[in-house]
C-alpha cells in the first residue's frame, strides 16, 4: 500500500492496483512485452518457413552475380555482384531526391509568395499550380510526366535525335531523344588529383576568410560581407589551382553511337531520370508553397509595417524582414516533405528508372531471397530518412530564435 497526501498533515493509503503511476508502469511493461513477443514470433515464424523452404537466411546472396541488366547503364556488367546493384540503385535514389529536392525547395519558395502576391493573376496562377498538383496522386504526375514529355511526347527516337551544335563548333552542346538527353560534361585528366588538393585549400581560404570577417565585424562594426569574401577567396585559389595544374578536367561532348542505341560521351540523362524527379519535384513544390504562405501568414504583421516604414522595397521586405522569420517555421514541416519525396523515388519504376526499389524488386525475381533483399532496401531508405532529418534538425535549431 502506498499513500497519497490530499490535505496538509493528511495521508490517505492507496492499494497498489489503484495507483496511477503504478498501473501506468505496468501497461507499459505488459505492451513492451507483447511487442518484443510478436516480433519474435514473426521472427522465427519466418525463419522456420524460410528452412522448409532450403532459402537461405544469410546475405551471401549479395556476392553472387546480379544476372540481369540495368536499364539505361551501359556500362553495368550483369556478371557484378548484386551488392553493386544496391549501389547503383542507392546513386540513382540518391541523384534524383537530391535534384527533386532543390528543385521542389526554389519553385515551392517562389509559389509560397506568388499565392500573397497583390498582383491577380500572378495570384491565382499559383493558386490553381497548387490546387491541382496537390490533389493528384504522385504516381498519376509520374506516369503523366513519362508519357506526355517522353513516351508520346514532341521527341524523336534516338537515330533520328535533335543535335544542337556548340556555337562555332562541330560538337554536340545538346542532344535531345524520346529516351536520353546528351549534354556536356567534364573528364578527369592526370591532374584531377591535384585541382582536388587545390580545391580543398580553397575552402579552408573561404572559411578563414569568414571568420576574419565575422571578427572584423564584432571588434569594428565593419559590414560582416558574409558571401563576397569567402566566396572571391574561394574563386581565386580555385582558378589559381586550375590554371597552375592545366590538365586537370577535359570537356567531354556526348555523340550518338553509330549504332544509335546510346549516347557516347558527356553526361546522359535518361528519360526515366527526368520524368520522376521532375515530376516529384514539382508535386511536393505544390506542398512546400503552401507551408511558405502559411508561415508568411504567421509572421507578425507588424513586421512588414515596420519594413514599409523604412521605406523598404517588397524584395527588401521578403528577402530580409519576412522570409527570414518564416523559415523558422517552415524548416520542421518542410522536412517532412523532404522525407516524402525520397521515399516516392520508389515509384521510379513507372517510368522504368533504375531506383533502389525497382533494382530490388528485378533482383528478387531472379532469385533472390526476398527478406534480406526487403532488409536491404528498408536499410536503405531508413538511412536516406535518418541523414535528412539529421543535417536539417541541425539546421533548424541553428536558425531559432534563443529565449533568455
Amino acid at each position: 500500500m502506498t499513500g497519497i497526501i490530499n490535505e496538509p498533515g493528511q495521508v490517505t493509503n492507496v492499494v497498489w492496483y489503484r495507483n496511477v503511476k503504478v498501473l501506468r508502469r505496468v501497461g507499459q511493461t505488459l505492451a513492451l512485452v507483447a511487442v518484443v513477443s510478436l516480433v519474435l514470433w514473426l521472427f522465427n515464424n519466418l525463419v522456420s518457413s524460410m528452412n522448409r523452404l532450403n532459402i537461405g537466411t544469410d546475405f551471401g546472396f549479395l556476392s553472387r552475380p546480379t544476372q540481369f541488366q540495368i536499364p539505361f547503364d551501359d556500362g553495368f556488367d550483369p556478371r557484378s555482384p548484386v551488392r553493386d546493384m544496391v549501389l547503383v540503385g542507392v546513386k540513382n535514389t540518391f541523384l534524383s531526391a537530391f535534384f527533386g529536392i532543390v528543385l521542389a525547395s526554389v519553385l515551392g519558395l517562389i509559389i509560397g509568395v506568388a499565392r500573397l502576391s497583390s498582383n491577380w493573376l500572378v495570384a491565382k496562377t499559383a493558386t490553381v499550380y497548387v490546387e491541382t498538383l496537390r490533389n493528384i496522386p504522385p504516381l498519376i504526375v509520374i506516369i503523366f510526366f513519362g508519357a506526355a514529355i517522353f513516351t508520346f511526347g514532341p521527341f524523336p527516337v534516338l537515330s533520328e535525335a535533335v543535335q544542337i551544335k556548340f556555337p562555332g563548333r562541330s560538337d554536340n552542346l545538346l542532344i535531345l531523344s524520346n529516351t536520353r538527353w546528351g549534354v556536356p560534361s567534364l573528364a578527369a585528366g592526370p591532374g584531377a588529383g591535384a585541382f582536388w588538393m587545390f580545391l580543398a585549400g580553397a575552402v579552408l581560404a573561404a572559411v578563414a576568410a569568414f571568420v576574419w570577417r565575422t571578427r572584423l565585424h564584432e571588434r569594428t562594426g565593419a559590414p560582416l560581407q558574409r558571401m563576397r569574401y569567402p566566396l572571391g577567396a574561394f574563386v581565386v585559389v580555385a582558378l589559381a589551382g586550375w590554371l597552375l595544374v592545366g590538365d586537370a578536367y577535359a570537356v567531354s561532348w556526348p555523340v550518338v553511337r553509330a549504332s544509335a542505341r546510346s549516347i557516347q560521351g558527356g553526361f546522359v540523362l535518361n528519360y526515366g531520370f527526368m520524368a520522376l524527379t521532375l515530376a516529384l519535384g514539382m508535386y511536393t513544390a505544390s506542398h512546400i508553397a503552401e507551408i511558405i504562405r502559411g508561415s508568411i501568414l504567421a509572421v507578425p504583421k507588424g513586421q512588414s509595417e515596420a519594413a514599409n516604414a523604412i521605406a523598404l522595397s517588397s524584395f527588401q521586405r521578403y528577402r530580409y524582414v519576412v522570409l527570414p522569420q518564416a523559415l523558422r517555421i517552415a524548416v520542421p514541416p518542410v522536412i517532412s516533405q523532404y522525407l516524402n519525396l525520397v521515399k516516392n523515388t520508389s515509384l521510379g519504376v513507372a517510368v522504368a528508372y533504375a531506383e533502389i526499389t525497382s533494382l530490388t524488386v528485378s533482383s528478387i525475381g531472379n532469385g533472390r531471397p526476398a527478406p534480406q533483399s526487403i532488409l536491404v532496401l528498408m536499410a536503405v531508405y531508413l538511412t536516406f530518412s535518418l541523414t535528412i532529418s539529421f543535417l536539417l534538425n541541425i539546421y533548424n535549431r541553428r536558425i531559432q530564435l534563443v529565449e533568455r
